[in-house]
């Protein structure tokens, strides 16, 4: 879904998608923020302290994204892909404050299972690169405190006939904002940019390994995501292989 398109740091079946109560596979990681003891150490050891507050723009994005950024977005979800071909990838939450960036917290993440695409098509497998909006959210499990608009339904729930390990992925979900309505439910099938794009790709709960299209965290790192995320901040996901988010 592209905005009209993570520092670092939802008919038919689709990328990541849902069919109103049929969905296809787009589990819980593990939060990687160094501690203070971990980084203390670093610094020992002569390691290079990464800044991470004070920041004056988004780490590792280069100028054609961070241009992409609205003017009123503070908070910002960058998703730092390993490689082009890789599943793998790390989650990272910004907040602005004042003139500046403020890194808030970075997990472990899964993207598409095949990586990352320019020009992401229906079934790819490749998680869409660009900078899209964060406007809805939902799942099977009740609202955890979300500010975004939050819908509770069972329609959202992976389907039992995929692995047993995918059938939590949905229990929380925020809608990346590429080939979508914004203002609905995470699971609406409309696709603005036709059938062929691709559509319902999501933030969601993780399964260990990679998804369709989505991009997937912990359990705990969508409960914070979504008790943070306000609307009122204009949040964006800025998403992609690193070397396209340098480009």
């Amino acid at each position: 879904m592209h905005i009209a398109g993570a520092v670092r740091v939802v008919v038919s079946a689709a990328a990541c998608g849902v069919l109103l109560t049929t969905l296809t596979s787009c589990g819980d990681g593990q939060d990687t923020k160094k501690s203070g003891a971990e980084r203390s150490a670093a610094a020992e050891k002569g390691e290079q302290k990464e800044q991470t507050t004070g920041l004056k723009r988004i780490p590792d994005v280069g100028d054609r994204l961070q241009s992409q950024i609205p003017a009123e977005s503070r908070q910002v979800v960058a998703v730092y892909g390993a490689g082009k071909d890789s599943a793998d990838s790390t989650v990272v939450l910004y907040t602005k404050s004042g003139s500046t960036w403020d890194e808030v917290a970075d997990w472990k993440a899964h993207n598409g299972k095949k990586g990352w695409a320019a020009n992401h098509h229906e079934d790819d497998k490749r998680s869409p690169v660009g900078v899209f909006t964060l406007s809805d959210a939902g799942g099977v499990l009740a609202d955890p405190g979300a500010l975004l608009p939050y819908t509770q339904s069972a329609s959202i729930q992976a389907p039992h006939y995929w692995a047993k390990s995918h059938w939590h992925d949905f229990d929380y979900v925020i809608a990346i904002d590429y080939n979508r309505v914004k203002g609905t439910p995470p699971n609406d099938p409309t696709r603005p940019q036709g059938q062929s794009k691709g559509g319902s790709i999501w933030l969601h709960m993780d399964h260990g390994s990679g998804t369709s299209a989505c991009v997937s965290v912990s359990k705990p790192a969508m409960e914070k995501l979504l008790r943070t995320l306000d609307p009122k901040q204009h949040p964006v996901v800025v998403m992609g292989d690193r070397a396209s988010l340098r480009a």
